[in-house]
């Protein structure tokens, strides 16, 4: 479980709150899909890559207990959550207010960021690799939401997509749930290159629908 920190340490070094630190790159690695769901998180491993106390650790697992992306059960451990589909509703009601409000209102519109994305999306499609589709999904919603100029919006979709990234998981045997967004992301951006900016908030807001649908079905069948 060693983790690289070489990219968080400068933020280290700025940050006023070392919990808060901690549950940030704890945070940053699941959103990568770097610690999977079901993976118990060992404490003395942890602290040392971190170089922090237990103490320390345990008030950032807090933290992330708090906003589902890990669980903590007595007498085992705190482990990576594995959300369910209660979990899935939750995230796609936040997302459903955050989303297409962005794409409709945001101020700072990044097309040179959202191309890039598409960029790596459509490069992984060809590919066949559902991490590096996944991974693409998940910054292509961080450039939505980056349209807001806001970094307390932005902070939010950062823990929204930690959770979507264990939910992620569950698809990982199938690769077309990643496959056909990639073009209906691409579609979004060239409304939004259009100035059809209701018309891409009401196709976003379309497609979190399917989505939202599409992983409750999947849950449903595998009983969870």
């Amino acid at each position: 479980m060693a983790l690289n920190l070489d990219e968080y340490a400068e933020q280290r070094a700025s940050h006023t709150n070392i919990t808060l630190w901690a549950a940030e790159v704890l945070r940053a690695q699941i959103a990568a899909g770097k610690l999977l769901p079901g993976t118990k998180l060992s404490e003395q491993q942890l602290a040392s890559s971190l170089n922090i106390s237990r103490n320390t650790l345990r008030e950032a697992f807090t933290v992330l207990s708090g906003e589902g992306v890990v669980s903590r059960y007595p007498n085992r451990g705190v482990f990576v959550a594995s959300p369910g589909a209660d979990a899935v509703r939750r995230i796609y009601q936040v997302r459903r207010m955050l989303e297409p409000s962005a794409a409709l209102w945001g101020p700072e519109l990044d097309l040179e960021r959202l191309d890039r994305v598409i960029t790596a999306a459509r490069e992984a499609k060809s590919l066949g690799s559902v991490a590096e589709m996944a991974a693409a999904n998940q910054a292509f919603h961080e450039a939505v939401i980056a349209m807001s100029g806001s970094s307390q919006l932005q902070d939010l979709m950062s823990r929204v997509l930690a959770e979507m990234r264990l939910v992620f998981y569950a698809m990982r045997s199938e690769p077309d749930f990643h496959s056909h967004y990639v073009e209906q992301n691409a579609r979004i951006v060239e409304l939004l290159r259009a100035g059809k900016r209701k018309k891409a908030a009401e196709t976003l807001r379309g497609y979190l629908d399917a989505a939202e649908a599409e992983l409750l079905e999947h849950l449903a069948a595998d009983g969870h």
